[in-house]
């Protein structure tokens, strides 16, 4: 009987223990699942670090020995650029190298023989700013904003904004992102960002 009593209290403390252990384990995981997600990279940025094209970008084209063909020109909200003598040339989610290949093989193409090109981008598509900031609206996009940036630019916080977190849609996607409202979060040209109310 003193045998099986034994047994009995050494599985209990074996089945506690087992417990304990699985509870300590679970807590991480779950701290993990409830950080918010870092900042993806901005869709206007290709993986080599090269600003892509996008609508209401505003571009200086050189030509050069042909100023006639040369300007400045905006990308339509079809994602070209409209340029004399060869029409439109497709922009939007090209780096500026690849777009100056593209302007040079249409000139090449029947118009010019061994054109040199350059492009270089004049203004940026802006970005939108929501919510809970003093000015709400649309500004024009600086190299290497942030979204304090962005909120100081918007006339800082309302007295009701959540501080903590943020709402992003990067251009061209369909959903925010819900991130952590720190120094590092960057808005892209053409990002919407929203702040949020706080619920206390």
């Amino acid at each position: 009987m003193t045998i099986v009593r034994r047994n009995l209290n050494w599985l209990f403390a074996l089945l506690v223990s087992a417990l304990v252990l699985a509870t300590l384990g679970a807590v991480p995981a779950q701290a993990r699942r409830a950080q918010p997600p870092a900042a993806a990279a901005p869709p206007a940025i290709a993986q080599d670090g090269a600003y892509l094209l996008g609508s209401s970008d505003k571009v200086r084209v050189t030509v050069y020995g042909e100023p006639t063909l040369s300007g400045e020109f905006f990308v339509t909200g079809s994602g070209v650029v409209s340029l004399p003598l060869i029409g439109e040339v497709k922009a939007a989610g090209l780096s500026l190298s690849q777009f100056q290949q593209a302007v040079q093989s249409s000139l090449s193409d029947g118009y010019l023989k061994d054109p040199r090109v350059s492009a270089e981008v004049l203004t940026f598509r802006p970005f939108y700013i929501l919510g809970e900031v003093s000015k709400p609206g649309t500004y024009p996009y600086t190299s290497g904003l942030t979204v304090m940036n962005a909120v100081a630019t918007a006339g800082g916080y309302t007295y009701r904004a959540d501080k903590k977190q943020v709402f992003v849609k990067r251009n061209g996607a369909t959903e925010e992102q819900k991130l952590a409202l720190d120094p590092t979060v960057t808005v892209a040209p053409g990002d919407t960002i929203r702040i949020g109310e706080r619920f206390f």
